[in-house]
């Protein structure tokens, strides 16, 4: 007998992120396919998510970001830093950086040989990347125009970057047309996720053209509390003829979720899938509080364990930026714009009239991949570059003239962990990023920091006399750069790998025990259960992860209508 508050659909995916909302446009293409797509966050009307600089406030606000906290971190000298998540239609497409990255050639090759399957290698991402792109420049060998996700260039530029650039030119970075062609080596302006100086989230991209198919069903403020599932027969399971890889020998499978909408708990079931699309943090969160994850840990908070599964939270992986401060003369910045009302007004009036100028500007403008020695094979670090300076997002902007090169290590060796804390789910799981854990890690570190200081002492950017305010030109010595890069670097909110893909044979045999998802985002040991976004990738790509997460959806999606 059905629950009273019992509703039931195809397809149920959770989370209305940048995956979510590509699955949901996707699976509801065919009519008599119902999917219902639930988010925890509300509308994405808010004019601060729709103006490009609006990023400052959407940031650390509960309206728009989880506003999660990470765990003093011993890589970071013990501090706790924000952790922004989007909670809003559009997840953290609607308040990130609007970048466009996808990585290079190896992090997808990466992937294919960890998952033993060619699906992800380069090739194949690459013309993913192309069929949903809209490219500002048309069609062309690296680019497609037929896409959804919109992507531009950038409508302002600066001096100081300009000579940022050719100062890059000096040290061995060369200026380069654009990224994205597999190889970043080389210094050149970000494109950006915007139409017509507009933010152009995931959300605007796939979902909104859609939402009113009869056949979707979209619930915001919605809370997940559980994921339904239950014990099959082999008979059951031999029935199903995708019932392979992770679900070959599988003993329970996902029919539903127990959700919390309008204040009231309902039960909503699935006929096919249920797909959990939620993001790095909450995707494991919630398996964990649902049973799925690692025993020992489970009965430890008071959660029943469902499913031995270790790797459910682990593997953790971000970019940590280390940003110095450098105070500049004889140019504009935004700094020097912001201070003064007048200029302050010109900014506005640009943006309403032209749809340009500083409020069009993503966190960093212009970007630049190198190597942090000569022993790597493609570039490891990248330089986010800032026309700007502030303590940290949410803070006031430093009152003097300044920019700020950020450098991240693109393939960090330090892992961390999600782990809940009760079977509540409305508490929030703890976050440790393990930064800088690796010997590996802190070489890089103090070789990125190094290697900004010899861009800012060369003679393209002689004329503006850059001065270092952070960390501060004293500071020589490899261990005080080392702990210099421990109380300046911070997340450049890019978490994946919590429920990574690896390889599963044709017998359900895995080669890593950390493994949760099969080449096809399927969980292991729960059938007709996915994970489908940035948690699923087994290693961080080379730069920003929105686009190598839409790739990741856009193939899985494709996987599961041929089986449908």
């Amino acid at each position: 007998m059905n629950h009273p508050n019992q509703l039931n659909f195809d397809t149920i995916i959770v989370g209305a992120g940048s995956a979510g909302c590509l699955l949901a446009n996707r699976l509801s293409k065919d009519p008599t396919h119902s999917v219902l797509l639930i988010e925890a966050g509300g509308e994405d009307d808010w004019f601060w998510i729709k103006i490009p600089i609006g990023y400052l406030f959407t940031i650390a606000n509960p309206r728009t970001d989880w506003c999660f906290k990470t765990e003093s971190d011993p890589g970071l000298n013990g501090r706790s830093i924000n952790y922004p998540r989007g909670r809003v239609l559009g997840g953290s497409s609607s308040i990130n950086g609007m970048l466009y990255m996808r990585g290079q050639s190896g992090d997808y090759d990466h992937w294919a040989k960890v998952t033993g399957d060619n699906t992800w290698n380069w090739q194949n991402a690459l013309s993913i990347h192309k069929s949903i792109e809209n490219y500002f420049g048309g069609e062309n060998e690296w680019h497609g125009s037929n896409g959804e996700i919109r992507v531009e260039e950038p409508r302002v530029k600066w001096k100081i970057l300009d000579a940022w650039q050719k100062a890059a030119s000096e040290q061995g970075i060369p200026s380069i047309p654009e990224f994205n062609r597999g190889d970043n080596f080389g210094c050149a302006y970000f494109h950006m996720n915007q139409k017509k100086g507009v933010r152009w989230s995931m959300a605007d991209a796939f979902l909104h053209p859609i939402r009113n198919r009869k056949n979707l069903t979209l619930m915001t403020r919605t809370q997940v509390l559980k994921i339904l599932t239950k014990n099959i027969s082999d008979t059951t399971r031999n029935q199903k003829r995708y019932y392979t890889k992770a679900w070959v020998n599988s003993k329970h499978e996902a029919y539903g979720l127990e959700i919390l909408n309008q204040n009231s708990k309902k039960i909503v079931t699935a006929n096919n899938e249920v797909i959990l699309a939620a993001g790095s943090v909450s995707s494991p969160h919630l398996l964990q509080i649902s049973g799925i994850g690692s025993s020992s840990h489970l009965k430890s908070i008071g959660v029943d364990p469902v499913y031995d599964l270790k790797g459910v939270g682990e593997n953790l992986q971000d970019h940590l930026q280390i940003r110095s401060v450098y105070k500049v003369s004889n140019c504009r910045t935004v700094n020097t714009l912001y201070k003064n009302f007048i200029t302050r007004i010109g900014m506005a009036l640009q943006y309403a009239i032209f749809r340009s100028g500083p409020l069009t500007m993503p966190p960093s403008t212009l970007c630049a991949f190198g190597k942090s020695d000569l022993s790597q094979v493609s570039a490891n670090i990248e330089w986010h570059v800032q026309p700007l300076s502030l303590p940290k997002f949410g803070e006031d902007l430093h009152p003097y003239n300044a920019i700020t090169p950020s450098v991240c290590n693109l393939r960090p060796t330090s892992r961390g962990w999600i782990r809940a804390v009760s079977p509540d789910p409305m508490e929030y799981p703890k976050i440790l990023c393990n930064y800088l854990s690796t010997e590996e890690d802190l070489k890089v570190a103090v070789a990125g920091l190094k290697k900004t200081r010899e861009i800012m002492h060369s003679k393209a950017l002689a004329k503006f006399t850059p001065k270092e305010e952070l960390p501060g030109d004293h500071i020589q010595s490899d261990n005080d750069l080392t702990n210099a890069a421990r109380n300046l670097g911070t997340t450049i909110f890019h978490p994946v790998g919590t429920c990574a893909m690896g390889n599963i044979d044709s017998n359900g045999k895995v080669e890593n025990e950390l493994t949760v998802l099969d080449s096809n985002c399927r969980v292991r040991g729960i059938s007709r259960l996915r994970v489908v976004d940035a948690s699923s990738m087994p290693t961080i790509t080379s730069g920003n992860t929105n686009a190598p997460t839409m790739v990741i959806a856009e193939t899985v999606a494709r996987e599961i209508l041929s089986n449908n």
